[in-house]
């Protein structure tokens, strides 16, 4: 297992289900469960990436894809994070299968599509890379787990891009993973938030 085949197979995963939901467009019945699913999926995912992931990259990436470090592709990967919640936060905000509810799908698939290339070409290369292949299979185990404990959702919020690397920068590159032990969802995710 590797974390970087793991955060493409979860991309691959968010690409099926945006197309299905180009497939089921006029039932809004069948649009719910599916929407609800990949807001799920997509919370968690960046979640999962700010938790585990990109602090590790801070610690041993250089910058690749045409980036000049590790901190700017973690800087730009937060703040289309940001976008991503935001866009999911405005489709809650209306009923499913309206123009607004669209909208804000729209604009989540837009930011999450422009957000899963540069991973792709910056970030994944860059830890390829530089992370040892033993590196990379222990943090695709703990990707893993952190995400299956998390599958109903989380309590999600923006980050400052900045304030993001310069905490992690000053962190220890070791032992930065959170524990697993403990609530899995602290809170209502943006999702439920929406709802109420």
């Amino acid at each position: 297992m590797d974390i970087t085949e793991l955060i493409l197979s979860d991309h691959h995963e968010q690409r099926r289900t945006f197309a299905l939901l180009d497939e089921i467009a006029d039932d809004p019945a069948r649009l719910r469960p599916v929407w609800d699913r990949l807001a799920v999926l997509l919370e968690v995912h960046a979640d999962a990436e700010e938790q585990l992931f990109y602090p590790r990259l801070l610690h041993a990436g250089t910058g690749a894809g045409g980036t000049e470090s590790a901190a700017a592709e973690t800087k730009d990967a937060i703040h289309d994070h940001n976008q991503i919640r935001d866009a999911i936060s405005r489709a809650a905000r209306h009923p499913v299968g309206t123009a607004g509810w669209w909208q804000g799908v729209l604009a989540a698939r837009e930011a999450n599509s422009d957000h899963m290339g540069e991973e792709e070409r910056e970030a994944l290369s860059d830890f390829r890379r530089h992370a040892s292949v033993q590196v990379r299979h222990d943090l695709a185990v703990e990707f893993a787990a952190f995400e299956a404990a998390r599958a109903l959702g989380v309590a999600s919020a923006d980050k400052d891009p900045a304030r993001y690397v310069e905490d992690h920068m000053s962190q220890p590159a070791a032992g930065q993973s959170p524990a697993l032990e403990g609530p899995a969802r602290p809170g209502p995710s943006r999702l439920e938030r929406g709802r109420s």
